[in-house]
């Protein structure tokens, strides 16, 4: 395959792209192949200081623009995209790993995003609410929340971004973005597309830097009303504690550990190829992943031999070779963890159907995996495996499974399979998630909430609830007029 040039990597602060003040940079390297795609500047303070004022002023010529003004920009941005969906795909593919496939669906998933919260920026309605005075005219309006900050992970380069930017923009809001250092050359392409379609200098900053000296300048200041992160728990809590000093308005879409729950009056083939096909996604490095399988005893032996042969044919190798189904984790680290997690495994006695090692001769790649018999008390049943391991269990009640399900303090996402409308019906009432799908994998898109409870975090971003988490309320009474 000819590859196009991978995105130059670049600060954008107040309308201009260009290179950190101090020149400081940081290498982007392509986790199937080890290549060092470019190097990625850094932020100093003087740069965060400026894109922080940048911001404020942005904010102020966006807001008075019209919700149709807005939305002809986003539009244009989202054309703009679409016509270079296949080169946007391949560099998300060479920064993250993910099948090509899967990167440009992501990129969709982009564009389709934009145009709705376009459109739906124009329906910001507020009311008029009948006085109990004569005379009296009682208004609610809602309103840009103000200037706008955004911390995101590496996994989804692209939708992780413009849930962010598009909610912010829609609603009227200007967006400080720090996008993750290891995959920067997607946000850097979105910001490309927005400042192209004609977006004012400050609506968009992206900066970059050392985590924690970024997150610390930007929530010290009162300029930010508001804060949008996608992450783990406990970097989501240490960012809200930062948030409290200025009482920003909080979004939190924090890790899970999502049950993925099959009773035996369900289709069997059909649940253990949707659990390969959930499963492996990303190489399993998606907040919404299946991780803990639970399975009705009397179809347990069935399900999970179906499930370990089908992963077991998955082709993993690099997202842009021909065929590959399953790519790369994102760095060493990813699989350094998985190794953790399948030895204690083995020392709580699980079994191991399929994989359960890393692959070589070079990437980070590591085999997709079945286990059986994980005990609960396993530490991949109680942390976030994050990666292409999957642990199964068989449980023998409705009861017990539910119970089982809502041990965890996390609860971001959730999947059970039965043919039952009785059984589906009480699954969505008593499960703890804050998304939750029933014979399906469908629980994200750009017109649906998507966010987690409990200590999966709070707030949604997608639908009207994500434009609404870039607003506030004022309520406005008039009389004597």
């Amino acid at each position: 395959m000819a590859l196009p040039a991978y995105e130059k990597l670049e600060l954008l602060i107040d309308g201009e792209f260009r290179q950190g003040s101090t020149g400081i940079t940081e290498p982007v390297i392509n986790p199937a192949t080890g290549e060092k795609l470019g190097d990625l500047p850094h932020a100093s303070a003087a740069d965060l200081d400026r894109a922080i004022e940048s911001s404020a002023e942005g904010f102020k010529i966006w807001r008075s623009m019209t919700a149709y003004q807005r939305q002809d920009i986003m539009e244009k941005a989202a054309r703009i995209l679409e016509d270079n969906l296949e080169t946007h795909a391949i560099n998300l593919t060479r920064e993250m790993g993910k099948p090509l496939a899967e990167s440009r669906i992501e990129i969709g998933f982009v564009i389709n995003a934009f145009r709705w919260y376009g459109e739906e920026g124009k329906r910001a309605y507020g009311r008029i609410v009948p006085s109990r005075v004569p005379g009296m005219r009682q208004m609610v309006f809602k309103e840009p929340v103000g200037p706008s900050c955004a911390f995101v992970a590496w996994n989804f380069p692209g939708v992780n971004v413009v849930r962010k930017v598009a909610g912010a923009l829609g609603a009227g809001c200007s967006m400080l973005i720090k996008a993750s250092e290891e995959t920067p050359g997607t946000c850097i392409s979105i910001a490309r597309a927005l400042q192209e379609a004609g977006l004012p200098a400050g609506v968009l900053n992206c900066v970059f830097g050392v985590p924690a000296e970024v997150s610390e300048r930007v929530l010290g200041s009162w300029i930010p009303r508001k804060v949008s992160f996608t992450g783990s728990v406990p970097v989501g809590k240490h960012l809200a504690k930062l948030s409290a000093d200025t009482l920003k308005k909080c979004t939190m879409e924090l890790g899970g550990h999502s049950p993925f729950i099959v009773f035996d009056d369900y289709d069997i083939d059909n649940a253990a190829a949707t659990a390969a096909m959930g499963k492996f996604r990303n190489a399993g490095q998606v907040c919404v992943s299946p991780t803990r399988f639970y399975i009705q005893d009397n179809v347990y032996d069935e399900f999970t031999e179906k499930f370990a042969e089908k992963a077991s044919q998955l082709k993993v190798g690099n997202g842009l070779d021909e065929g590959v189904e399953m790519g790369p984790l994102i760095e060493g680290r990813r699989v350094a963890w998985m190794n953790k997690l399948m030895d204690d495994a083995r020392s709580h006695g699980a079994e191991v159907l399929t994989g359960g090692e890393a692959l070589e001769p070079e990437g980070n790649f590591y085999a997709p995996t079945v286990l059986k018999n994980v005990p609960e008390e396993s530490l991949m049943m109680n942390e976030e495996p994050f990666g292409p391991v999957a642990p199964c269990n068989s449980f023998s009640s409705f009861d017990e499974v539910v119970e089982r399900t809502n041990r965890l303090p996390v609860a971001l996402s959730g999947y059970a399979f039965t043919s039952s409308g009785s059984k589906a019906a009480k699954l969505a009432e008593e499960i703890h998630a804050g998304t939750f799908a029933i014979n399906s994998l469908a629980v994200s898109s750009p017109e649906t909430p998507f966010g987690g409870v409990n200590e999966s975090g709070y707030g949604s971003e997608g639908g009207i609830e994500g434009l609404e988490a870039f607003q506030r309320v004022k309520f406005v009474s008039e009389t004597g007029l």
